[in-house]
């Protein structure tokens, strides 16, 4: 089946859109001064020989701007929730009474904030390139649609598209750069 520049360029918006949803689910998991129960969706917690999610093994809630509380189905899975949480990189000490667990969110120190915006910074880069590479992509695709002997696309029309497929590309950008804005100054913010 030969692509048109219709399906070209709406798979290249769906592929920018999508490395987008990434970018937001990964700055969610990056810590603020808030809690915010979606910075525990990267713990990953062994239990009956097994590896879950924890939001599948407890539920999470947030009783407090600086405290998550987390309420396992199965009392015995505690301890392994505990461990999974002081083995993530999230700099966070629970607190365990047997039934429950609470995770005090410290206020971040000047240096952790930084540290912060550089790894938000990373995470931005990395998506940036993602897109960047569908862009080439479909660039391509428009290059072989062009030459393609059974279907060939004039030479107005692909530069029209190689036009639209940058125009996409230089909006997604533009989102990316104002999530990492506000995600910075979520950080920043005392």
């Amino acid at each position: 089946m030969t692509a048109t520049v219709e399906s070209i360029l709406l798979e290249t918006r769906k592929r920018m859109k999508s490395s987008i949803e990434t970018l937001k689910k990964e700055m969610a998991t990056v810590r603020t001064g808030r809690a915010n129960s979606a910075l525990l969706d990267v713990i990953r917690v062994e239990h009956y020989g097994t590896t879950m999610a924890l939001n599948e093994i407890a539920g999470v809630s947030v009783p407090e701007a600086s405290m998550l509380v987390i309420q396992p189905y199965d009392k015995t899975a505690i301890k392994a929730i505990e461990t999974a949480i002081l083995k993530s990189d999230l700099g966070l000490n629970p607190a365990n009474d047997g039934i429950v667990i609470r995770l005090p969110i410290p206020p971040l120190t000047e240096d952790r904030r930084r540290d912060l915006t550089k790894r938000v910074g990373h995470m931005a880069e990395d998506i940036k390139t993602a897109i960047r590479n569908v862009r080439r992509d479909a660039n391509e695709d428009v290059k072989k649609l062009e030459k393609d002997k059974q279907a060939p696309l004039g030479e107005d029309a692909a530069k029209k598209a190689l036009e639209q497929i940058q125009k996409a590309t230089d909006e997604a950008i533009r989102e990316v750069e104002e999530i990492v804005k506000n995600k910075d100054a979520e950080i920043m913010h005392i």
